[in-house]
């Protein structure tokens, strides 16, 4: 069995992922009983920098694989706001409520209700060796909260083609579609290969191999951005 670091302290964040992944040959411990952890400051410029931060950072405390997301949402209506600082954003209102009634506020007189949630997943091998899994769901802001499901932005975003905002799902309805479901389903793709045989050392050090191997499970990589990260930087679903 491998052994694996989910670098987190987010209980329902945990429970979302252990719900997702339920694998018999990876072991997944988490930052709840290691609260001497802190976790590093995000000041990366995407979702995908903040992810590897905190995997780079759980590799070096624990020495053994990690990894870590960033999610945050993004508004129309407010220039795709507010992202990366989707966490932040809600605590500088001080009650999410008030937060809540700001954005609706703003997706009303815009009369644009348009947004969407994405994920990056980055897993840290070891040192400079990273591989950032991304997803994405588009859906729309609700005109009022509503569920009590959830965490975060959950009670005012409407996923595209639902009509129940992702707080009045189950967390088993809620996790068929998410965009944390969506990277982690490469996530988990990607570590059934390594856990097969196929280790990390030949994938680094054969490209055309790596192209070969994964368009043949339907995995599309761009060859240019294995020269970025040590084996690629995105893995795409298709």
């Amino acid at each position: 069995m491998k052994n694996l670091l989910f670098f987190s302290h987010n209980k329902k964040k945990v429970l979302e992922v252990e719900k997702i992944l339920r694998r018999k040959d990876i072991k997944i411990h988490n930052l709840n009983s290691y609260h001497e952890i802190k976790e590093p400051i995000e000041n990366g410029k995407s979702f995908a920098e903040n992810a590897k931060i905190k995997s780079s950072c759980g590799l070096k405390e624990f020495n053994i694989p990690s990894f870590a997301d960033d999610s945050g949402i993004c508004i129309e209506a407010l220039e795709n706001k507010p992202g990366i600082k989707s966490k932040r954003f809600l605590e500088t209102f001080g009650n999410i409520q008030n937060a809540f009634e700001h954005i609706i506020s703003k997706v009303v007189n815009n009369k644009n209700d348009k947004a969407y949630f994405k994920t990056s997943i980055c897993l840290s091998i070891k040192k400079n060796h990273h591989i950032i899994f991304e997803g994405k769901i588009n859906g729309r802001i609700s005109t009022k909260p509503r569920g009590l499901n959830g965490f975060g932005y959950d009670p005012i975003f409407i996923p595209e083609g639902y009509k129940k905002t992702f707080a009045e799902m189950n967390q088993k309805e809620k996790n068929k579609i998410s965009h944390r479901l969506v990277a982690l389903k490469k996530w988990s793709l990607f570590c059934s290969i390594n856990l097969k045989g196929i280790t990390f050392t030949y994938l680094k050090n054969s490209k055309l191999s790596l192209y070969k191997i994964f368009l043949e499970i339907k995995i599309s990589i761009d060859p240019i951005k294995y020269k970025t990260f040590a084996i690629c930087k995105f893995i795409k679903i298709f």
